[in-house]
C-alpha cells in the first residue's frame, strides 16, 4: 500500500455491480462504484501519486477488489471496511448503448433465459428513494472516515452519495485546508422536496457538476431554462456550474466572468456508458488544478468521459495508448463554443 500523500481525493461509493449490456450480456458481481470511476478519469491526466479513495463497505465486500485497486495505482487507505455485512449491490440494464434503467433483476434474467445469480437473491432497488435530511445510512461518510494524511491533499471531489454526506463532508475538507472542492449531486435529493436545502450545499464549492436530468428535477416548477438555473445556483457561493448532458456534451457557466460555453461530447465509439459521468468529474478536477481555467477543466473531463465510454470496467482507461487523451483534447478545444 502506498505511503505517499495523495494530491487528489475522491469520496463516494463502492458497489458490487450487476448489469445487462445493450447486447443482452449479463455482467455479474463486478467491481463498480462512482469513486473508482471518477479517480480513473483523473488518472488519465495525473497518474501519480495515487488518488485517495474514501468510501464505506462491509466485511463481505471482496478484498481482492480492494487489492486490485491498490495494485492499479489507487490509494485505498480511505476505504473503511465495517465489521458487518453491508449491502452495496447495484443492478441496472442498458436498453440501448446510451440508456440505463433500473428494474427487477428476476424479470430481466428470465427474459434472457439465464440462471438467476445467487449473489442477487433478496436484492431490492432503493435508488428512487428520497434521501433523509437527518439520518446517516451505513455507507454515509463520516468525518472519521477521512484519513488524516488525506487532508494534506490539494483537491477533492464528492461523487453522488446521500444528502447527509454532502452536507457534512465539504466543510470538513475545507477546514482541513483543501482549497478545491467539487461536487456531483445525488438524485436522492435533487428534487423539489429539497429546494430549500440544496443551496447550503453549494456554499464554498469550486464547482457543482449536476447531470441535466437531475438539475431539471430540482428546478421543476421554478424554471425550465438551464442557464437561468446555473446562474441561480452560483448566487449561493459556487464559482462554476457544469451541466452534464450525456451525448450532447456539457454546458459551462463561470460566475467570475459571467461567461457561458457549450462543449460538444468528443465523438467516441460508445461501448458502455457506465461510469462516464463520474470519469468526467475526475478529469475536470485534474484539468482545473492544471490551469485554474474552467473551460480547460471541462475539456479534460470531456476527454476522460470519452475514453471511459469506449470499454468496460474501471481499469479499461488505464491501459489506453499514451498520448491519446492529449490528442483528443487538442481536437476538442476547437469545438468549444462561447455563447
Amino acid at each position: 500500500m502506498t505511503t505517499e500523500t495523495p494530491r487528489f481525493i475522491f469520496a463516494g461509493e463502492l458497489y458490487r455491480d450487476f448489469f445487462i449490456t445493450a447486447d443482452d450480456k449479463p455482467m455479474v458481481d463486478v467491481l463498480g462504484g462512482n469513486v473508482p470511476y471518477a479517480a480513473s478519469g483523473l488518472k488519465l491526466w495525473e497518474d501519480s501519486p495515487p488518488p485517495g479513495l474514501i468510501a464505506r463497505v462491509g466485511e463481505d465486500y471482496p478484498q481482492r477488489w480492494l487489492d486490485d485497486l491498490t495494485r492499479r495505482g489507487f490509494d485505498t487507505r480511505g476505504v473503511n471496511v465495517l465489521p458487518e455485512a453491508v449491502d452495496v449491490r447495484n443492478f441496472y440494464v442498458y436498453t440501448d448503448k446510451a440508456t440505463r434503467v433500473k428494474g427487477d433483476p428476476v424479470t430481466h434474467f428470465a427474459r434472457l433465459g439465464e440462471p438467476f445469480p445467487k449473489a442477487l437473491l433478496g436484492y431490492k432497488d432503493s435508488s428512487d428513494a428520497l434521501n433523509s435530511r437527518t439520518e446517516l445510512t451505513p455507507i454515509s461518510l463520516r468525518q472519521g472516515d477521512i484519513p488524516e494524511v488525506y487532508l494534506d491533499a490539494s483537491a477533492a471531489h464528492l461523487c453522488p452519495i446521500d444528502y447527509m454526506t454532502h452536507s457534512l463532508i465539504p466543510a470538513v475538507l475545507r477546514q482541513g485546508g483543501i482549497t478545491t472542492v467539487t461536487l456531483d449531486p445525488a438524485p436522492g435529493y435533487m428534487n423539489p422536496t429539497f429546494w430549500n436545502n440544496v443551496p447550503s450545499l453549494l456554499t464554498g464549492l469550486t464547482a457543482f457538476l449536476p447531470a441535466e436530468e437531475d438539475l431539471r428535477a430540482l428546478f421543476e416548477g421554478h424554471s425550465k431554462d438551464l442557464w437561468e438555473m446555473a446562474e441561480a445556483l452560483t448566487a449561493y457561493g459556487c464559482e462554476i456550474i457544469v451541466i452534464k448532458r450525456g451525448e450532447r456534451g456539457q454546458l459551462l457557466y463561470d460566475a467570475a466572468s459571467g461567461s457561458r460555453w457549450e462543449i460538444p461530447a468528443y465523438p467516441s465509439r460508445l461501448v458502455n456508458p457506465t461510469g462516464v459521468g463520474d470519469a468526467f468529474c475526475g478529469g475536470f478536477l485534474a484539468g482545473y488544478r492544471r490551469a485554474y481555467d474552467p473551460l480547460e477543466a471541462v475539456l479534460h473531463g470531456n476527454v476522460s468521459a470519452s475514453i471511459i465510454s469506449e470499454g468496460t470496467g474501471i481499469f479499461f482507461a488505464l491501459d489506453v495508448l499514451p498520448g491519446l487523451a492529449q490528442a483528443r483534447i487538442d481536437s476538442l478545444r476547437q469545438s468549444a463554443r462561447k455563447l
